[in-house]
């Protein structure tokens, strides 16, 4: 077993030194593709047809794909300055022991995010198996599905970053080829003008709003993996670049099967296999290897960055331990299934309410009150306690974020707003953190600003 574990990954929260940095503008694309072309992706896209036409649908996915991979090629670029993941970036505004508490929650969501992403690979392998065979066993291939996610992660990002440029390039093949199926079977025509919904759920504000969320949802992790990038313009070129190839064709996939379903009278889906497998079951079983393939990346995505935000906490601890722990418990939770899925918004309304304001504070932190500048090192030693604000906390970054939250959560959940509440929440927050931090200024006695007075 020694032997063995010897070959698994050693990632560390250290930071990544610039020549041993891998990824090149083909694996910072790669690696945003596979994370996004995902079923979630595609599930957003499928609200916006018939409440918008298709081609309002199709802009507003383009644009709110441009505005909402602003921040996070920001997010991700503080990785590649410092070499360091995202969580352990915590420590520079919330403090040494304030960056737990993030870590700690960041850890459970993607967990648990990890159980439905496992739940829907087995479910899409089970399509495709039984297209070709006619055997269904959701639970086996959810198993099974997970095991090839471990053994993928616990060889650490060099195995991801093979694996991500290998998935991202069948997926965009495959993909290709189920959108031209659709579109020489199906009228095309008849989709652009496709009357539209009398009484819209998701208006053109709300529909921008969902698609800046997605981007959000990956800013806790961006850094894990940016942080390998060889040089600052690779890393955000690639991962604009990559990320809107991922969510134009997703969400555009969405918004295609939504409206072709419900012309061809049959119950509205974002799911290819059920439209096309109607009428080609060769086709149908390409479509499910798509859906799967795209879970799997991202998959093994979140359960790599749920041990990075792990070791955020627990410093010195091996890599693959957690890893395979976790790995074995998004099985169980897997096997959940449909309590997952009835579920699923909610979470999706969680990880926003939670991790927001948390975006909003690591950016204003790093790029206006700190001009750029992160001491790599200290944040990882705290020797000088640079970073140690009043006893290891940032009280001012705590009193932001539970202001941000419950912005996030009245604006959500309880008054909703027309425009939905992702940007207005990004951009209070950011406000309210600039100010408090200017506050804490005059005092000289403190280190509320991230560095000792002598």
């Amino acid at each position: 077993m020694s032997n063995l574990a010897q070959g698994f990954g050693h990632d560390s929260v250290q930071p990544v030194a610039m020549n041993q940095r891998s990824m090149n503008f083909f694996s910072t694309f790669s690696m945003w593709v596979g994370a996004n072309v995902v079923v979630t992706t595609v599930f957003t896209g499928m609200f916006l047809v018939p409440d918008m036409s298709y081609m309002t649908a199709l802009m507003v996915i383009l644009f709110g794909s441009l505005a909402g991979g602003l921040p996070l090629i920001l997010v991700g670029n503080i990785g590649t300055r410092t070499g360091l993941p995202t969580m352990i970036l915590t420590r520079g505004s919330f403090g040494e022991r304030g960056s737990l508490l993030p870590s700690a929650v960041n850890t459970l969501l993607l967990i648990g995010w990890s159980w439905i992403q496992a739940y829907m690979a087995g479910l899409s392998l089970d399509h495709a198996v039984t297209y070709l065979t006619g055997y269904s066993n959701i639970n086996l291939f959810t198993i099974l599905t997970q095991i090839v996610v471990v053994a993928i992660t616990i060889y650490g990002h060099r195995g991801i970053e093979a694996t991500e440029r290998l998935v991202a390039t069948l997926m965009i093949i495959l993909a290709t080829i189920v959108f031209s199926y659709m579109f020489v079977t199906f009228d095309i025509s008849k989709l652009i003008t496709m009357a539209v919904s009398e009484n819209p759920a998701t208006t053109v504000m709300v529909g921008f709003d969902l698609v800046v969320a997605t981007a959000f949802s990956w800013m806790p992790t961006v850094c894990d993996f940016n942080r390998n990038c060889a040089s600052e313009k690779t890393g955000m070129l690639g991962t604009y670049i990559g990320y809107n190839v991922a969510t134009l064709l997703a969400m555009g996939l969405g918004a295609t099967v939504s409206g072709f379903s419900i012309l061809g009278n049959i119950t509205q889906t974002y799911d290819p296999v059920d439209l096309i497998g109607k009428y080609n079951p060769v086709l149908g079983f390409v479509a499910a290897i798509v859906i799967f393939l795209s879970v799997l990346s991202t998959n093994v995505m979140a359960l790599y960055s749920a041990t990075m935000s792990y070791l955020a906490i627990f410093t010195r601890h091996r890599f693959w331990i957690p890893a395979l722990t976790m790995g074995v418990i998004s099985v169980i939770g897997a096997l959940l299934k449909e309590w997952l899925l009835e579920n699923f918004q909610n979470f999706l309304f969680l990880i926003g309410t939670l991790f927001i304001p948390v975006i909003a504070i690591i950016i204003v932190d790093y790029y206006v009150l700190k001009q750029k500048h992160y001491d790599a090192n200290e944040i990882i030693s705290g020797v000088k306690k640079t970073f140690w604000y009043w006893n290891g906390i940032n009280v001012r970054a705590y009193v932001t974020y539970i202001i941000g939250a419950v912005f996030a959560y009245y604006f959500t959940y309880i008054q909703v707003l027309p425009t939905g509440s992702t940007v207005i929440t990004f951009l209070f927050t950011a406000v309210v953190y600039w100010a408090l931090m200017k506050l804490g200024k005059s005092d000289k006695k403190s280190s509320i600003d991230g560095s000792r007075v002598a």
